[in-house]
């Protein structure tokens, strides 16, 4: 009866978690869906818009840099409510300070810093928390956890796209407080559920020099930059191989572009954490990225757009389950890690994720916009991640 009870208990906060991944999906692509309405009604250049994206990403690096210093002393409870009250005030505070402010491009910039502290935090906490609850298989946990931020991806497009096709786009601020509740009913749900410890009583965790030491370390590091950056390399410029391979608008465009790799991620995710128990990690990882090497390789040379299309599509099966993947193998690999590893983890990812986009669209600029060279330049990331796989093989558990 115990048992049960505890099972009962630490599965209400595996299921909070799951919700915490849709928080940050809605806090990461809500926003980026009302640009052009931002565009029109506050009058706020293009320049500046994108400036939007750049403050998130930023804001997201720095927290997941401090949060190693602070999230032990305060601890994972606190951050985590934390975290979703600064993701629920970003949201609701956008349907407010832009009208406040006198200039309402800084309302918009004060609330997207807002959430992108809990978006940040959300990306440091949720893995190291359910990575410390009493699950049969820890792999298989982490890789269902992550496939939550592609579904709520999705929905979060959808849904929103349903939205503003039956009340209009002009009501935004009303849907803006919709997806505010999401935020404040995890919040309440965590503030319940158990939080349990990454290492066992009177364990002692690795200090960050015995951490940074650790040769180990920096192969799950060189993972996490390559899981990250060969994902998003792709991902970014899905749209526009949409908009090409089937000749639609640009609106159908970002709805068919990244809703097929964000399913197809989502679906990699879901597999692994259905029959995880029976693959072995590293060979799911290894067959992962030499499918994702083949993707990039079609999405270059296919003759044809539509088979272009089709590449992206496989890119985000290929590459679903290369983060959780990474995470996973870091948590065996190296014992006591504890928040500063999970938290420099998250740092790498997100280097990555911006990394790759970065390179691809460098390369695509200097050869005259083509942008298939610059997804054959960013090729180098999953070359990366195949050599980073077996260096981890290598290396003994520490």
């Amino acid at each position: 009866m115990r048992s049960r009870v505890r099972r009962v208990s630490f599965q209400r906060t595996i299921n909070a978690c799951f919700a915490g991944y849709v928080v940050q999906a809605v806090v990461n692509n809500f926003v980026p869906l009302l640009f052009v309405m931002f565009q029109d009604s506050y009058q706020i250049p293009l320049s500046k818009i994108t400036l939007l994206i750049t403050v998130n990403f930023v804001f997201q690096l720095v927290i997941d840099i401090l949060s190693a210093g602070f999230i032990d002393k305060i601890g994972y409870k606190t951050s985590v409510i934390i975290a979703h009250f600064c993701a629920a005030a970003g949201l609701i505070s956008l349907t407010v300070l832009p009208e406040v402010f006198g200039d309402p491009f800084a309302g918009i910039l004060v609330s997207v810093m807002i959430y992108a502290v809990g978006g940040g935090l959300l990306e440091v906490l949720l893995s190291p928390i359910v990575e410390a609850c009493p699950t049969a298989n820890k792999e298989k946990a982490m890789s269902l956890l992550h496939s939550f931020y592609c579904w709520g991806h999705m929905g979060v497009v959808l849904l929103s796209t349903v939205f503003f096709s039956v009340f209009g786009i002009s009501n935004w601020k009303v849907l803006a407080l919709i997806w505010a509740l999401i935020p404040v009913i995890n919040g309440i749900v965590f503030f319940t559920a158990p939080i349990y410890s990454l290492q066992e009583e009177g364990e002692k965790g690795l200090s960050l020099k015995e951490l940074l030491s650790k040769g180990v370390f920096w192969v799950m590091i060189l993972l996490m930059v390559c899981s990250g950056a060969s994902e998003q390399a792709v991902s970014q410029w899905a749209s526009t191989f949409a908009e090409q391979g089937l000749g639609v608008s640009k609106t159908i465009g970002d709805l068919a572009g990244p809703m097929a790799f964000a399913f197809m991620m989502g679906l990699s995710r879901l597999f692994y954490g259905k029959y995880g128990d029976r693959i072995d990690l590293n060979k799911f990882m290894s067959g992962s990225t030499v499918l994702c090497l083949v993707s990039y390789l079609c999405i270059s040379f296919a003759p044809f757009p539509v088979l272009s299309l089709a590449g992206c599509a496989v890119c985000g099966f290929s590459v679903g389950i290369l983060w959780p993947g990474s995470f996973s193998k870091a948590a065996a690999a190296i014992k006591g890690g504890g928040t500063a590893m999970f938290a420099f983890l998250a740092l790498a990812g997100d280097l990555g994720c911006s990394s790759g986009p970065t390179l691809a669209g460098f390369v695509s600029s200097h050869m005259g916009d083509n942008l298939k060279a610059g997804i054959l330049a960013a090729i180098i990331f999953p070359v990366l991640m195949l050599a980073g796989i077996f260096l981890s093989r290598k290396v003994k558990q520490q």
